[in-house]
């Protein structure tokens, strides 16, 4: 019995390394090649300014920012889609602070294509909602960022998305499975096709997501271990992915 206990042990503190210390995984799904990035919400970050109030911008920025204040980063990719400025066009909020409010109007392009969403990391682990969801009753959020359109929401693409639609484009997103874990995915810049929303949605669904928000398009950046110090396009809000802290 002992002998049992100690296999089972050994096996989970593997397998909380590997989520740990995991790296975004490529997969090529009908002729699209994609990184794949399983995260526990603990483990997520979501950045826009720094201690002094600066829009961090570029990745190595943020790397350093983080680095600076006792995270381990492992992976780091931009967030929602942005203003002129790096100002997120909706909702950002960073170590529990609002510094950006949500964006409920109407407008044109894909952030306001209805209904659009919000990542969160909150009390009640990670989520991704609509934007009309928001604020979650008795949920205290650390991080979020909105975006948009939604690509899935409990299990359903989005109803404006088209199966025969013809519109590739380089993409990222963020998922949540029925479990709470998180997937980030961003199409590799030389697959030899992108995929469409509603393709980019079933992608999701494939993953186990129930729900998925886009966050952005052709800018989209995802980079980890050394990368993550090497010069970047420049983004709003950015999404870090970093190393459990050991419990003392």
């Amino acid at each position: 019995m002992r002998f049992i206990q100690f296999i089972l042990t050994v096996s989970w503190i593997c397998g909380l390394s590997a989520v740990m210390h995991a790296a975004p995984e490529l997969k090529h799904v009908d002729g699209v090649k994609y990184h794949v990035l399983r995260a526990s919400a603990d483990q997520v970050h979501i950045v826009w300014k720094d201690d002094e109030d600066q829009a961090l911008r570029t990745i190595p920025t943020a790397f350093s920012y983080l680095k600076k204040r006792g995270d381990v980063p492992l992976t780091l990719m931009n967030g929602g889609i942005f203003e002129p400025g790096g100002v997120p066009s909706g909702l950002l909020i960073q170590d529990g602070k609002v510094l950006s409010p949500v964006n409920r109007k109407n407008g044109e392009g894909n952030f306001f294509l209805q209904p659009n969403g919000i990542f969160l990391i909150g009390s009640t682990g990670a989520k991704v909602i609509a934007t009309n969801e928001y604020p979650l009753k008795n949920v205290v959020v650390r991080g979020a960022v909105q975006s948009g359109p939604l690509l899935l929401r409990n299990g359903k693409t989005h109803p404006k998305f088209n199966p025969k639609s013809k519109w590739r484009l380089h993409r990222n997103g963020v998922g949540v499975t029925k479990t709470g874990e998180v997937v980030f995915v961003m199409t590799n810049f030389k697959s030899p096709k992108f995929p469409t929303l509603f393709e980019f949605a079933s992608l999701f669904k494939s993953l186990g997501c129930t729900d998925a928000l886009f966050l952005d398009g052709d800018l989209s950046q995802m980079k980890s271990g050394d990368d993550m110090a090497k010069a970047s396009n420049r983004f709003g809000s950015m999404i870090a992915v970093v190393e459990l802290k050991k419990e003392n």
